[in-house]
């Protein structure tokens, strides 16, 4: 969209760039379409765009995708994009302020990708919002005050660094691709903008941190930056003086001076549990059971999965007082299903141990949480189960929780009607154990 048109269609709204909502359009097109191309569309491919304004990405995105959701805060705008875009049936305009925007509904359409020329004001808590915790976003790409756009791409040492580019860091690839002049927008900002690239890490690089504990001990260190880390954490100084050698830093050192992998090491020497002993493949020993359930042996974890023997599990369904459903994502760590969207809590019962106490037992390894779940079925080995008799029991917790980071990559409170939705779409999200276990309560419910 040209300048021209830009002035046009405002005067056709009878509106004017809000300075409220942070309005600054962007009319070059060729710096439009550049952006586009940094998120390799495609057609399959489900888009995200906040602050969409009067189209001017929308207009070059819309044709290239399968799916593409804009978020626009001003009622004006988001009427104009639904009358100028009115044939487009792959497209969704969504009146609202993008930091009230439920992330839950995109689950079920599958990865997203995110594009925004953010308000400048607010852009920081966008960023939070679509980023950090549980998130369908796996590529960003965001127009952001250069002085924000700094903040991310920041190193050790410098007066940018500090808690935001810690948070974001952790988990995203961050990658600072271009400043552009005032000249680019109406009306002009009275700062330089800039565009990031942000691309969500493979599991695999993602240390194993309660993200809880990480951020909240990050921002406690950042809080006073000149002060020296060990008063601002409050840590006494025989203690901090063998973390600061482990983490290879100077007992005087400040936030500012201790590198990502620095900080990674520093919270999971003070907070990250240890995997229980049982649950290594050549100590966990499991009961072996027959077609009824009763058991006929024992033997290693390794042998019982290798050789489909029938064996014994628990699942667990937590909900909160809404009634919406918490769901964990799998670790990239487990052994089977990596990656998936599971039961509350779940697990193997040990040898010798009973449903009722895995149960109990699970709740308390996985999500920190202490309660006597009520039993309510079961359901058969089978192919499908993973050849487990399962108990399926239910718990009412809102938590908070505290996920162990090497069991569980992430989790939140689903509504079950939407669950529903997202495996009918995408059951290949799930871990086949939840998907027995959530149609038998289902079932069970109709």
């Amino acid at each position: 969209m040209t300048l021209t048109q830009i002035k046009q269609n405002l005067a056709l709204l009878g509106a004017a760039p809000s300075k409220s909502l942070g309005q600054n359009f962007p009319h070059d097109q060729n710096l439009a379409r550049w952006m586009i191309r940094q998120l390799e569309p495609g057609a399959k491919d489900q888009f995200i765009e906040i602050g969409p304004g009067l189209g001017a990405l929308t207009g070059w995105l819309i044709d290239q995708v399968g799916g593409l959701t804009v978020i626009e805060k001003d009622a004006k705008m988001a009427a104009f994009l639904r009358g100028q875009f009115s044939g487009k049936t792959n497209l969704s305009v969504r009146h609202q302020d993008a930091c009230e925007t439920d992330l839950r509904d995109f689950f079920p359409l599958g990865p997203q990708k995110l594009i925004g020329n953010l308000p400048y004001y607010v852009s920081t808590a966008i960023l939070l919002h679509f980023l950090l915790g549980a998130t369908p976003v796996t590529h960003a790409l965001f127009t952001l005050q250069r002085e924000v756009a700094e903040r991310l791409t920041a190193t050790p040492g410098t007066s940018a660094y500090g808690s935001l580019t810690i948070a974001v860091q952790r988990s995203w690839r961050v990658k600072y691709l271009r400043t552009l002049p005032p000249s680019v927008f109406y009306p002009e900002p009275h700062v330089e903008s800039a565009v990031v690239l942000l691309t969500k890490l493979p599991p695999e690089e993602i240390a194993p941190v309660d993200p809880d504990i990480f951020e909240r001990t990050v921002r406690q260190g950042f809080s006073q930056r000149r002060k020296q880390l060990r008063k601002m954490l409050d840590i006494p100084p025989g203690e901090w003086a063998r973390l600061a050698s482990q983490i290879e830093a100077s007992s005087q050192c400040r936030a500012e001076e201790l590198s990502l992998s620095q900080w990674i090491s520093l919270v999971q020497a003070r907070n990250l549990p240890e995997k229980p002993a049982a649950q290594e493949p050549e100590t966990e020993i499991f009961d072996v059971v027959d077609a009824n359930d009763v058991v006929v042996g024992q033997a290693p974890r390794g042998d019982v999965h290798s050789n489909d023997w029938n064996h014994r599990a628990v699942h667990i369904f937590v909900y909160n007082v809404a009634g919406q459903l918490f769901l964990q994502k799998r670790s990239h760590r487990k052994d089977r299903e990596p990656g998936k969207w599971d039961s509350s809590a779940a697990g193997h019962l040990d040898a010798g141990e009973d449903y009722a106490t895995a149960a109990r037992r699970e709740l308390a390894e996985e999500l920190g949480v202490n309660a006597d779940p009520e039993f309510v079925g079961k359901l058969a080995s089978s192919p499908n189960t993973g050849f487990e008799f399962i108990e399926i029991y239910r718990a009412k917790v809102d938590g908070p929780f505290r996920l162990h980071p090497l069991e569980i990559e992430t989790g939140e409170f689903f509504p079950t009607e939407l669950i529903a939705a997202w495996i009918a779409r995408r059951p290949r999200d799930f871990a086949p154990g939840f998907l027995e276990c959530f149609a038998m309560l289902r079932g069970a419910a109709a």
